[in-house]
């Protein structure tokens, strides 16, 4: 993503102009819109036209419109954002109040304009605009007949492919037909890595499944990069890391992130860190459960009493579109960082994220143990999208 132009006043409302320039940036701006902004964009309006003879014909005709946002609809395999709402500024081709839906695009500008830019949505601007934030991990799960080829970026998990190829069992005396059927397998997961996983940014590529298939696969794969002379596989090998899951399924994600001999190759990846914070939550709420607290009540008491140490909250809060349980969550958020707490914000596109959300979508881990907090929850702490 790359900012364009910034122009935020002290009472916190302006604008920002914006270049969304991959997939991943999509996802950026989803959590940046709320109902109520106002959006300016370029974008392709059908315009029907009246001949001198009276005849109706229509065109299509680009041209930058600026709508007040009323739904916002992401679909996260294709990372397509579109936005609907109404026409708030004059427009040769489309009336003010009209209705018009904007897909925004890749390397196209968009202005986003604000009554109140909070921290939140700054601090979101500032991971998009950064270019050390890239998708580093690359993960290849796999089991025998399935592969899942996935991308893990500090934003998302991306699935990028999934093969399945049918695989016959062994038969006494001939093994041909699985023989081949493997071969299939193993070179249809190498085209899937190939035309994927961009070795230039990806820092290492793990490559996870029960039993062998792991070894065997990567005997296979760079069997092949020699026979057919692929360098690109031969130079990256010291990136591919080979890991032990309990299947070829993308919830094993989870589990190999955590594996100690990758979380130590991963430690600067964002969404490594946002294992390890889960997994020191879960812990401490086996060992030391007053000092481990989730659902909003709970973790705000123990804010009030200064005593977050670190706060899990899921970005899937922030996309509330109601501004009271919104501006809660951001209040959070200010007050244990300004205690010198830290925040870990989940996204709730990454399996960590999707666990947080069972917790209600926000955790504290903290620094000394309060008891007697058992008062019932209170409804609004339900994640909602």
């Amino acid at each position: 993503m790359k900012l364009l132009h910034k122009d935020i006043e002290k009472d916190y409302a302006g604008q920002v102009t914006l270049m969304p320039e991959e997939a991943e940036d999509m996802w950026h701006t989803y959590n940046l819109l709320q109902v109520g902004d106002s959006l300016r964009a370029s974008t392709i309006r059908k315009v029907q036209t009246e001949s001198t003879t009276g005849s109706v014909g229509s065109s299509r005709v680009r041209t930058t419109l600026t709508l007040c946002v009323e739904t916002i609809d992401f679909d996260s395999q294709a990372c397509q954002l579109r936005v609907k709402g109404t026409n708030i500024e004059e427009n040769q081709y489309v009336k003010m109040g009209a209705y018009h839906t904007i897909e925004l695009e890749l390397n196209r500008k968009f202005t986003l304009a604000k009554k109140c830019w909070d921290s939140i949505v700054l601090d979101r601007i500032d991971q998009a605009c950064d270019p050390a934030q890239k998708a580093d991990v690359a993960a290849v799960v796999m089991q025998e007949g399935l592969a899942n080829v996935v991308l893990v970026t500090p934003a998302m998990t991306l699935l990028r492919a999934k093969v399945e190829v049918t695989i016959p069992r062994k038969r006494k005396g001939s093994c041909s037909q699985h023989e081949k059927a493997l071969e299939r397998f193993y070179e249809a997961v190498m085209q899937a890595i190939l035309r994927h996983i961009n070795f230039d940014v990806v820092k290492c590529i793990l490559v996870a499944s029960p039993g062998f298939v792991k070894d065997q696969f990567s005997a296979y794969l760079f069997k092949e990069a020699v026979r057919q002379d692929i360098k690109i596989l031969l130079e990256n090998r010291p990136k591919f890391m080979l890991v032990h899951s309990s299947s070829g399924h993308k919830y094993s994600l989870k589990e190999i992130l955590c594996d100690p001999s990758v979380t130590s190759r991963l430690s600067d990846t964002k969404a490594a860190g946002e294992v390890k914070a889960l997994d020191d939550f879960y812990k401490m709420l086996q060992h030391e459960p007053d000092r481990a607290f989730y659902g909003i009540a709970h973790v705000e008491k123990a804010a009030d009493a200064l005593a977050i140490d670190t706060l899990l909250i899921s970005d899937k809060l922030f996309r509330h579109q109601d501004v009271p349980t919104r501006s809660r969550y951001v209040r959070l958020v200010d007050s244990v960082k300004d205690n010198g707490g830290t925040v870990r914000i989940f996204s709730s596109l990454h399996v960590s994220g999707e666990q947080l959300t069972q917790l209600s979508g926000v955790a504290a881990i903290l620094r000394f143990p309060i008891a007697d907090l058992s008062e019932p929850e209170d409804d609004s702490s339900s994640a909602e999208d």
